[in-house]
């Protein structure tokens, strides 16, 4: 099994102006992403997110605009022949104390139970230490993505250890899939008959 456990903000869209993304106009994918989730899917990937929502804790937004924005990206998907199995989201606040909230290992444990994944089958793929430290929990592949809008920047110091760094989510499937490997294999066209 291969199975990729993307960040959703910064990794698959750009960051809100409000540093949330709680309305689906506010959803913008970052470009060549959802074409890097569509190649990891042909190339039988299982693809699904982890993402924290606070602002679902804090009252900016609720659950019915986060499935509005979740659908948003769920057809942006499907408009370029890719898709996200599921998105698991920790819905509290950071001063609530729980276990699912990012770097915490609960969103990755729940992934790991329905999947039936273990830690070297999973790549932790994000733009942010908090959700490469949860993927660490379970031994998973880290990798960082760059996110030059992120509200808080992110240093080499600030990743766990053995993680790899790459500029977006298309450079990671480019050293993930060798050349040609995400490609459908067409029929070969029977040359017409000579006479």
């Amino acid at each position: 099994m291969k199975l990729a456990i993307l960040d959703r903000d910064g990794t698959l869209n750009q960051w809100g102006a409000r540093g949330f993304i709680g309305h689906p106009d506010e959803w913008v994918a970052v470009p060549g992403a959802l074409e890097a989730v569509s190649r990891l899917n042909r190339a039988g990937w299982h693809v699904v997110i982890a993402t924290n929502q606070p602002g679902l804790g804090r009252g900016l937004f609720d659950v019915i605009e986060l499935n509005a924005v979740h659908a948003k990206m769920h057809r942006e998907l499907a408009a370029v022949g890719g898709r996200v199995e599921a998105v698991f989201f920790c819905p509290h606040a950071p001063d609530e104390e729980c276990r699912c909230r990012k770097p915490g290992p609960a969103l990755f444990e729940q992934i790991v139970e329905r999947y039936g994944a273990e830690g070297r089958e999973i790549w932790a793929i994000g733009s942010g230490a908090e959700h490469l430290q949860a993927g660490l929990a379970l031994g998973a592949h880290l990798v960082f993505v760059e996110s030059t809008a992120r509200p808080v920047a992110c240093s080499d110091a600030d990743l766990p250890a053995g993680s790899e760094r790459y500029a977006d989510l298309e450079a990671v499937v480019n050293m993930l899939l060798p050349l040609g490997e995400d490609e459908v294999p067409q029929p070969v066209a029977e040359p017409p008959p000579s006479h």
